[in-house]
């Protein structure tokens, strides 16, 4: 019987699941700075991210992006979840002369809290 009164309390004591939702809205934050992930809003330092799983590296219709970008466009270099991880963990060893001025996300649990986040619009 004591077995069902501490099993409860024990769950008091443990820390509770991060939510992932939150805490890519949170890795995020720095991000809104210079990008958007509402597809309407334009004319920010950095291009659109809405939809970036799946589109061409270098496309947002209208963004100025640096040439080692754009020839990664021209390569057919498409973001996936895996590209866009390695990116935000070093984003100048990706693409050498990125105009970008991001250090990358060291914290692996970080970094694929974002990428879930821009990859999955419903959890916004």
């Amino acid at each position: 019987m004591r077995l069902f009164v501490v099993l409860p309390l024990i769950s008091l004591l443990l820390p509770a699941p991060a939510n992932a939702a939150e805490d890519g809205a949170r890795a995020f934050t720095p991000c809104r700075a210079c990008h958007s992930l509402d597809p309407a809003e334009r004319g920010l330092p950095g291009p659109n991210l809405s939809g970036v799983i799946g589109r061409p590296v270098g496309s947002d219709a209208g963004f100025d992006y640096s040439p080692v970008l754009r020839k990664a466009r021209d390569e057919g270099l498409r973001w996936d979840v895996k590209l866009l991880e390695a990116f935000l963990a070093d984003p100048a060893a990706m693409f050498p002369g990125l105009w970008m001025s991001m250090r990358g996300i060291e914290d692996t649990a970080e970094r694929q809290a974002l990428v879930k986040f821009l990859a999955d619009p419903s959890s916004r």
